[in-house]
């Protein structure tokens, strides 16, 4: 892994089967185990993982897929949905950092921090005022990681998946002073 390179490039349809995939390992590595039924899960990873639904998400004008590579091995993705206002926010011109997964094995290599800062570079460029996103309330690693990213909690909300309730922190970062 010393000499490894990483690659981030911006996601094409022809992609959609790798982020598909990225998609369904990712998510059930990260929330699996909160399931209390299993087909809650699986029917939320063909709703929201299907390499249909993923190719339609891409060729969307307001998003925005970015893929991540070690050595030509696809390990993590990022998505930026453009022009996506919140209710804990005022203001119209601000984006939504809706998705960062990169593979368990791969967590400690900074994979998810070289796609942040590449979407985050996107919002600027786009010259948002701001960037807000949702993070599980359990998933300490990843609020410890937004906080330093100078991101501030501004509000909680709820998401049902099957059986299941969940609990987000709603994080905001100002891009413009």
């Amino acid at each position: 892994m010393e000499n490894s390179k990483i690659a981030i490039k911006q996601a094409t349809v022809k992609d959609a089967v790798s982020i598909a995939l990225l998609g369904r390992i990712t998510f059930t590595e990260a929330f699996g185990g909160l399931f209390s039924e299993k087909n809650d899960l699986l029917n939320y990873l063909e709703r929201t993982f299907s390499v249909q639904k993923i190719k339609e998400g891409i060729q969307k004008e307001n998003n925005v897929f970015f893929i991540a590579f070690l050595d030509e091995l696809p390990v993590g993705y990022g998505k930026l949905k453009l022009h996506s206002e919140s209710e804990f926010l005022e203001g119209e011109n601000v984006c939504q950092l809706q998705k960062i997964y990169v593979l368990q094995d791969f967590l400690s290599l900074g994979i998810g921090k070289e796609l942040h800062n590449t979407l985050l570079k996107i919002a600027i460029d786009k010259k948002y005022d701001s960037i807000w996103l949702s993070v599980l309330e359990s998933n300490q690693r990843a609020i410890d990681f937004y906080l330093k990213s100078d991101y501030q909690s501004v509000g909680m909300h709820k998401y049902t998946i099957g059986r299941e309730d969940f609990e987000f922190y709603v994080m905001h970062k100002k891009l413009k002073q």
